[in-house]
């Protein structure tokens, strides 16, 4: 294993590989720092193709079962999308594909594999559903107990999933933001492996797999842009980790992509802060039908809005009664159904083209981080079906009077 400590972000003490969710002298986030060994394309395309080829990128030792494994998701090209948005090339990440159907499964996967290493025997977590599904399902495999925290109007379909893998669900009364401070409380009390606290330092890593996988399935090649979802911020940061990994260790071609994000209109304060040229994120109360984003309080905010700057990225907020018409438009144009989340990543695309932000002849990847049959209640206005009787001539003719 390649990682050699815990460091501070903010004061850079360095710390032990345990379960330390902030720095205990001044409360800053963590990150993994590495000591990694030659890495090349020909030592990464020998492993399996899952996450667990870029091992000597992950802050944990590869389990010696890889049950369930997810990554190396599709990345196929969207001709007719790209069209309608006014580009050359643009290419989706098909993180539906993994095994719970969300991106989700890459974290969890990391952080299970630390939390065994500390013998720990319940993985916990508070989410807004695809957190709660690859924790449920991870455990299920592993053969270990599960605990997650949702809140109680979640959406039936991510919650029913949740409860079919034998976890054991705890509905809130209250937002993301109550289910996170609640697990926040209890993992100082409970023996419990809570990914998103206690292991988020190695959990958050797995996100970064996602940029490895795109060079790769590119020809070990950067994209210009990469555009993604945003609720706590970790992912948007980690993917311009990941594509840095590579680029300082001279494994692929191009420059840094620039970072797109989306935020739902009705919790934006990522997007809100950048607009008023803001450093820090102020919190806010979600309204959003993108729950999966719905963090009023995202704890890598500061972070997201500092990397968009850095890279010439940008952020932005899509309108909520645009979301599941975006959802439509890239289920009508690529055949790909994404949740809410992909129609406000979608949205944040269109917004960054319109603005002149995304050039026509510029490579673009957008992430397809979960799927739409957890989140189909945005689309259902679609459904208009036409009522026939069962019988081909009356059929026919109705078909030819039309």
């Amino acid at each position: 294993m390649p990682a050699t400590a815990l460091r501070c972000r903010n004061c850079e003490s360095e710390h032990a590989l345990e379960a330390i969710g902030v720095c205990p002298r001044c409360w800053g986030p963590l990150d993994p720092v590495y000591d990694r060994e030659t890495v090349t394309r020909e030592t990464i395309a020998a492993g399996p193709p899952s996450i667990w080829r870029y091992a000597p990128f992950l802050p944990v030792d590869p389990p010696g079962e890889q049950r369930l494994a997810p990554g190396f998701t599709p990345l196929v090209r969207a001709p007719r999308l790209a069209e309608q948005l006014g580009l050359d090339e643009l290419w989706l990440k098909l993180d539906t594909a993994n095994p719970t159907h969300s991106f989700k499964d890459r974290v969890v996967a990391v952080a299970a594999a630390k939390a065994q290493e500390l013998g720990l025997e319940t993985l916990a977590c508070s989410s807004t559903g695809n957190l709660a599904n690859a924790v449920a399902a991870r455990a299920a495999a592993e053969g270990l107990e599960a605990a997650v925290f949702c809140p109680a109007d979640l959406e039936p379909e991510k919650l029913t999933a949740t409860a079919a893998y034998g976890a054991t669900l705890y509905t809130v009364a209250g937002s993301y933001d109550d289910c996170s401070r609640l697990t926040i409380e209890l993992s100082f009390e409970l023996p419990w492996a809570f990914v998103n606290v206690g292991l988020r330092s190695y959990y958050a890593e797995g996100s970064k797999t996602l940029a490895y996988e795109i060079a790769e399935q590119l020809g070990w090649r950067t994209p210009d842009v990469v555009v993604s979802p945003i609720a706590s911020g970790s992912l948007y940061t980690k993917l311009h980790q990941g594509f840095s990994d590579l680029l300082d260790l001279g494994l692929v071609e191009g420059a840094p992509p620039r970072p797109f994000g989306g935020q739902a209109a009705g919790c934006s304060p990522v997007a809100r802060a950048f607009a008023q040229h803001a450093t820090t994120v102020r919190p806010v109360r979600p309204a959003t039908i993108a729950r999966s984003l719905a963090s009023g309080s995202p704890a890598d905010g500061d972070l997201a809005i500092a990397t968009a700057r850095a890279t010439g990225g940008a952020i932005h907020a899509v309108e909520e009664d645009a979301i599941g018409e975006f959802m439509s438009v890239l289920a009508e144009t690529t055949g790909v159904f994404g949740e809410t989340a992909a129609g406000v990543t979608l949205g944040a695309l269109r917004a960054a083209v319109a603005e002149g932000q995304i050039g026509a002849d510029e490579t673009a990847v957008l992430l397809v981080t979960g799927d739409g049959l957890k989140t189909p209640a945005p689309v259902a206005d679609r459904l208009r079906p036409v009522a026939v009787e069962a019988d081909s001539d009356a059929f026919l003719d109705r078909f030819a009077a039309a």
